[in-house]
Parts: C-alpha cells; structure tokens; sequence
C-alpha cells in the first residue's frame, strides 16, 4: 500500500483544515487506516483510526469532539478534518495502514504501511 498524505501548512488557533490520505497499490476492504502525529521532541502518538470497511472510528482522548476522520472508498482516499486547533496540535500528521486482523489499533508499531507526513504548524 502506498499511502500519499497532504493538507497540512500553517493555521491560526482556531482554525479547520483537513488532511487527505490517498492510498493506492492494493484493496483497503481489509485494513484500517490511521493518522499519527509526532510534535518537536515527542513520540509519535496515535490521533485516530477508521476500518475501511464498516466505518467504525476511533479517537485519542485529546482530538475526540474536535477531529473527525473519514474515508472516500470511490477516492481510496481518508480525511482528517480538525477543528478548534490550538497550538498544542502542532506536529507532522502521517497517515498508515494496517491488516484489520492484526493486532491493535493505538501503537504505530503496529501498522505497516506510512504516508510521508505532512506538517501542521498552528499559531496563536
């Protein structure tokens, strides 16, 4: 799966951009794909996550009410549309993918398959 994500650039606090992740190389029915970030001396850490074929979302506790994630089938392509940013949201957003059958959905570890990153710089 090569994943392709873009969307990101700077933002006033308060603001609503989307990111996209354009996927190709192979059939998603049986992945989930997900979005990470990683701010200026921070782990990488896990911001939401949607299976492919049902639609069920997942949140990280920080983003939930504020992010939405979502996903194209006709466009193998999956959003992520942030409102209400605060500079706190600062980081590099990467886009993945990983088998839905296997193992969990909140450690990057466990995905496969990344996008470049795309940076999102939120000024106050």
């Amino acid at each position: 799966v090569q994943l392709q994500a873009s969307g990101g650039g700077l933002v006033q606090a308060g603001g609503s951009p989307r990111l996209s992740c354009a996927a190709s190389g192979r059939t998603l029915s049986n992945y989930v794909m997900g979005w990470f970030r990683q701010a200026p001396g921070k782990e990488r850490e896990f911001v939401a996550a949607i299976t492919w074929s049902g639609g069920t979302t997942y949140y990280v506790d920080s983003v939930k009410g504020r992010f939405a994630i979502s996903r194209d089938k006709a466009k193998n392509t999956v959003y992520l549309r942030m409102n209400s940013l605060n500079p706190e949201d600062t980081a590099v957003y990467y886009c993945a993918a990983k088998s839905v059958y296997s193992g969990g959905l909140y450690a990057y570890g466990e995905y496969n398959y990344w996008g470049q990153g795309t940076l999102v710089t939120v000024s106050s």
